[in-house]
């Protein structure tokens, strides 16, 4: 009888025991979930990356493109030039039958570029024409002074060979002033033209001036020059050159001719 109830004791307590563990199981867990992990374990969510930021300084593609586009290209050449030289020059035509070679030229001009290869080049010109002895004797004078200022205004091409070296060709109108003096003449007014007189300019007619003004030429001609230089760098800007000239003016038949050359100094 004893042992009976022992039986059934020990039977009802291992079932009470079952109950209470899976009481308490079922309080620590809910049904259906999985036990959550200590946060210890949870890893921080990768955020969403945002928008890269385009870094200090750093212009939009297009808008680099567009400043490409504008980028303006390095200036390589002078806005003026100016030239200053000494030469002598030939004469010819009509001149030369009443004018030596040979006599000094100054001459000095401003030249506004456009770009490296063309410019608009303002010069003025001084130019001894000395009287040959066979006019001299022409005009039955003891001496005389004779020369010409011109003034031109020329289209300038410009061709650099090298970093040195740059040749030019130049051509376009100018006026001409002529202007000359007999000394000690001997010639008698109203005596007849010889061809020294009418280049002279002396005679508008058959014979020379009763006035006397004959001794004294001015003329003044419009005409053309053509003219080529080369001209080599010294230093920084500063260049020496060499250009040669033909010039040609004309009025009522007379005319001047002569051909500069010249060598000087362009900066």
């Amino acid at each position: 009888m004893i042992g009976k109830f022992a039986t059934a004791s020990a039977l009802t307590l291992l079932v009470l025991t079952v109950l209470l563990g899976a009481r308490g199981f079922a309080q620590t867990t809910p049904a259906g979930q999985t036990p959550a992990a200590t946060p210890a374990a949870q890893q921080p969510a990768t955020p969403a990356p945002t928008a890269q930021q385009p870094a200090s300084g750093q212009e939009p593609a297009d808008e680099e493109s567009t400043s490409r586009r504008r980028k303006v290209h390095p200036h390589d050449f002078k806005n003026w030039n100016f030239n200053a030289g000494v030469g002598s020059n030939t004469v010819s035509g009509t001149t030369y039958n009443f004018v030596r070679n040979g006599g000094e030229v100054v001459a000095a001009g401003v030249e506004r570029n456009a770009n490296k290869f063309f410019g608009l080049r303002a010069d003025f010109i001084y130019a001894n024409l000395p009287l040959r002895d066979s006019a001299e004797r022409l005009a039955q004078a003891g001496g005389a002074t004779n020369y010409a200022l011109a003034f031109t205004l020329d289209p300038v091409i410009n061709v650099p060979f090298s970093n040195l070296y740059t040749g030019y060709v130049l051509i376009g109108p100018g006026f001409y002033h002529r202007s000359g003096k007999l000394n000690s003449d001997t010639a008698i007014p109203g005596s007849a033209c010889n061809p020294f007189w009418n280049w002279w300019g002396a005679c508008n007619s058959v014979s020379i001036p009763l006035s006397g003004d004959f001794v004294k030429s001015n003329e003044n001609e419009i005409g053309i020059n053509v003219g080529a230089g080369l001209a080599r760098k010294v230093h920084g800007n500063v260049q020496i050159y060499g250009e040669y000239r033909i010039i040609h003016g004309s009025h009522d038949n007379i005319q001047t001719d002569f051909r500069p050359i010249t060598i000087g100094v362009r900066w």
